[in-house]
């Protein structure tokens, strides 16, 4: 097993101070392990040899109540045997499970599919949205609504668009887990860049979006999204509904590209003032991300 970085103590605490217990706890060539409340998560592409002996000396060390263990195995495309599996704890336990996130409550489902229903490394720009305090909202792509329950909190009204009916019933449950009544948001059950026309259309305008498209997707009409065919035309029609001064999160975990790839893919297409603020990853990720993202800020008239 080669070289294993593991979070500090000092870090940990830290993190729990702050009211998370969704983040990156140790990472290595050819893995990488997540808490998520009282589970971990191991992603591997090889053997994992001692690293559930080793993960559940660290949470004993740490004080982390640590009650089961899962193993995802990381492939190309999903779909190929990817579902986590549970190594380690009570096997009849809820595959569900209640974690936080800047004191914001969020459901994983360990069951549900290849991702458990957070991504970690998107807690810095989870934050800086907070931050910015948007009016509206509008959260395409969603998955389970993350972002959208960051900017609710924060008292903005959103809008949370994806292909995926169960996973915005998903996001429902998280609004519901937070006490925020859903009475100002919508989740739309359809395919984005068929959305982002309708709403181009009827002069609907956000002064925050979150666009952080799959890397490959089929929409309900059996149309294909390539990100790296499709991203300027979505940015595109993005662009028509952002208020100036507004700001759009470009974001992808496609592996070929890079951040500088997102900000030369925008340059052409938004205004020239637009200002790109990149926000670093959390600390837990050693300096790296699994996605290359930046904010586009644009300039007021």
């Amino acid at each position: 097993m080669p070289m294993t970085h593991w979070i500090t103590d000092a870090l940990l605490h830290n993190l729990e101070a702050e009211g998370t217990t969704a983040y990156r706890v140790a990472m290595g060539r050819d893995f990488w392990i997540e808490r998520f409340g009282a589970s971990a998560l191991i992603s591997s592409r090889s053997d994992i040899g001692s690293l559930p002996e080793d993960l559940l000396t660290r949470a004993e060390e740490a004080g982390w109540a640590l009650n089961r263990i899962f193993l995802r195995r990381l492939v190309r495309e999903p779909g190929q045997l990817d579902v986590p599996t549970q190594i380690f704890g009570e096997p009849q336990a809820s595959p569900r499970e209640v974690v936080s996130e800047s004191g914001l409550l969020y459901e994983v489902d360990f069951s549900a599919s290849y991702s458990v229903g957070l991504f970690p490394d998107q807690r810095a720009n989870r934050e800086f949205l907070r931050g910015r305090k948007p009016t509206r909202l509008l959260n395409t792509f969603a998955y389970t609504c993350a972002f959208s329950v960051a900017a609710a909190h924060a008292g903005a009204e959103t809008v949370s668009v994806d292909v995926s009916k169960s996973s915005l019933q998903r996001g429902r449950r998280n609004f519901e887990l937070n006490s925020i009544a859903t009475t100002s948001h919508r989740f739309v059950p359809e395919d984005v860049p068929a959305y982002l026309r309708r709403l181009a259309k009827r002069g609907d305008r956000f002064d925050a979006v979150i666009l952080d498209p799959p890397t490959f997707g089929r929409g309900g009409s059996g149309k294909t999204f390539r990100v790296e065919r499709d991203f300027g035309d979505l940015l595109a029609a993005t662009s028509d509904i952002v208020t100036p001064g507004g700001a759009i999160l470009l974001s992808t975990n496609f592996s070929v590209w890079t951040t500088r790839d997102l900000i030369a893919s925008a340059s052409g297409i938004l205004p020239p003032e637009t200002h790109f603020h990149i926000v670093p990853p959390p600390p837990d990720f050693f300096g790296e991300s699994p996605s290359a993202t930046v904010w586009a800020l644009l300039p007021t008239p």
